[in-house]
């Protein structure tokens, strides 16, 4: 399996990615995504991901900080790292008033315009783009049509919403991550949704530090081992073999980041 979306340049993890994610690779997780917030961070996530067998990187800026100074330029020179394998995390956040979408909106746009044409003007940075959406669904899908960038080539991170939203986004055509929620027995709208979406379009992540799954939920910080939790309760929630699922999410995780572990 892989951790497709964690947060190992923040400082709960300074000096201890190695052994990280030596941890994960002992319980059959053999990589993780390292993901971005800020054009800043994504130099740093670069680096850490070059610094380290097995883990890659985004480059992008999280809607939650919209307000903070954006490089454009500086997101596409970390995306031509070989180990920078996505765009993002980029969106709308309407659960928290600050930034407000006045800024966000702005910022998304900027994004998705300058990826748009770095696709074009660069084949290499034809990266897959990571979605974070929190209470923005009907918003933020017709922003992603009007960027004339693949649907498919979008995925819904930390989907923590109800079968309404996922069939806005299956519809639209894009992927959908699960996080530690689908563990919580108070995520009933959530492990619905997860029951809708086809097998070959789903994805696991910890989004550590947040979210540790069950049975460690009191466990801080998350970690990229704990991804496995993930997978047995979406397998437990739909019905299926936890074999066929960790098979499966290993798969699409491969083929949609283009991320293939040593040693798999």
């Amino acid at each position: 399996m892989i951790d497709t979306h964690c947060h190992l340049t923040f400082p709960e993890y300074e000096g201890r990615v190695g052994e990280i994610l030596a941890d994960a690779r002992e319980v059959g997780v053999l990589g993780a995504i390292t993901i971005a917030t800020t054009t800043r961070d994504a130099r740093r996530t670069v680096a850490l991901a070059e610094a380290h067998t097995n883990l890659w990187a985004s480059a992008g800026v999280h809607p939650l900080y919209a307000d903070e100074p954006a490089d454009w330029e500086e997101m596409r020179a970390a995306g031509r790292s070989r180990k920078c394998v996505a765009w993002g995390e980029l969106g709308l956040d309407r659960h928290y008033a600050d930034p407000p979408q006045e800024v966000q909106r702005p910022v998304l746009e900027a994004q998705l315009e300058a990826i748009a044409r770095w696709h074009r003007e660069e084949p290499a940075l034809a990266k897959p783009i990571v979605l974070h959406c929190r209470e923005a669904f009907d918003e933020l899908i017709p922003v992603l049509r009007a960027s004339g960038l693949p649907a498919e080539r979008f995925v819904f991170h930390c989907f923590t919403a109800g079968p309404r939203e996922m069939r806005l986004l299956l519809d639209f055509g894009a992927s959908v991550s699960f996080t530690g929620v689908v563990t919580f027995r108070n995520a009933k709208p959530t492990h619905d949704a997860a029951r809708l979406a086809p097998l070959d379009r789903i994805m696991v992540e910890t989004d550590a530090p947040f979210l540790t799954p069950e049975p460690h939920r009191t466990v801080r910080p998350n970690a990229p081992k704990y991804v496995v939790h993930v997978a047995e309760a979406l397998a437990a929630l739909r019905g299926e073999p936890v074999d066929r699922v960790r098979e499966a999410v290993f798969a699409n995780a491969q083929a949609f980041f283009g991320v293939h572990p040593t040693g798999a």
